[in-house]
């Protein structure tokens, strides 16, 4: 059965743990979805994941788009949310939903989006309006890098952490669904959730999230440009893959790939039929 914003807060309010991920491609999206995995995040993340770029601020909503319609093709009942690029939305709310619209018309449930101010809390309202769920974003806020000064850990004085509740409560009361919490104490964001009926999911903000989500290239040990403190591997496809490859190309250049069994071979009678034309020739 096809996951809603319904399904969220009723986890929620049944002390259950969201699970979620996130998919960039078509057969990645198929496994959450077998697995049940309650969300799937297509992340802007993918910028340097998936595209190799040096950070998030480049990817387009176009690019955004064509790796949604693959993980809406490949997950059919996890709930599905797209990242809304770096300035995406920021311009004007009719900039917001016009490219809002593009992620929904491309396969996502809902969007995300980071932060909290005045202008963020009317274009929530007009997507909700509009009958776009919207997932907000507080903590470390990776499309204000160059603002905060870096991967810092948010949330660590009190003045700080009601600074978040109260933008959080914002968020809450302009209709967002849930809220991520990245990168912050586990007891601040222990002490938000509490406080919030909306659902709340961690990021490396400890246990006390309603939900959990990270990059699933991360705890598959795929991407290895670098880790974050909070992630814990549970294979090593890197170097999985690495040994595979490896295995393959020495079994080329030894003539050992392809075998008979992973070659064809023409009926006895064409094979009369090749060697007498060699013949001729």
């Amino acid at each position: 059965m096809k996951k809603t914003v319904n399904t969220f807060q009723k986890l929620k309010d049944n002390q259950e743990k969201i699970v979620m991920l996130t998919a960039y491609d078509y057969s990645t999206a198929q496994v959450l979805d077998e697995a049940e995995i309650d969300g799937i995040l297509v992340g802007d993340s993918l910028a340097m994941v998936a595209l190799g770029y040096e950070n998030t601020y480049d990817i387009t909503v176009d690019e955004m788009a064509i790796f949604i319609k693959a993980v809406a093709r490949g997950a059919k009942n996890s709930f599905i949310i797209a990242d809304m690029p770096y300035m995406s939305y920021n311009v004007s709310i009719e900039q917001g939903l016009e490219n809002a619209s593009k992620m929904i018309k491309a396969g996502a449930n809902a969007i995300k989006i980071e932060g909290c101010n005045e202008y963020l809390i009317k274009f929530i309202q007009r997507c909700i309006e509009c009958g776009i769920p919207v997932l907000g974003h507080l903590g470390l806020t990776p499309q204000l890098l160059n603002t905060i000064g870096g991967y810092k850990v948010q949330g660590k004085t009190a003045k700080n952490i009601d600074m978040i509740y109260q933008n959080a409560k914002k968020l809450e009361e302009a209709g967002a669904f849930a809220i991520v919490l990245e990168l912050m104490p586990s007891e601040s964001a222990e002490y938000i959730t509490a406080n919030l009926t909306i659902p709340t999911i961690g990021i490396g903000a400890g246990a006390g999230c309603d939900g959990q989500i990270v990059v699933t290239d991360d705890i598959m040990g795929k991407f290895t440009d670098f880790a974050p403190k909070f992630v814990k591997k549970y294979t090593n496809l890197h170097d999985i893959v690495l040994e595979s490859v490896k295995k393959y190309s020495q079994e080329v250049k030894d003539g050992e790939f392809p075998s008979q069994k992973e070659s064809f071979e023409l009926t006895e009678e064409e094979k009369c039929k090749l060697e007498k034309k060699q013949n001729i020739l």
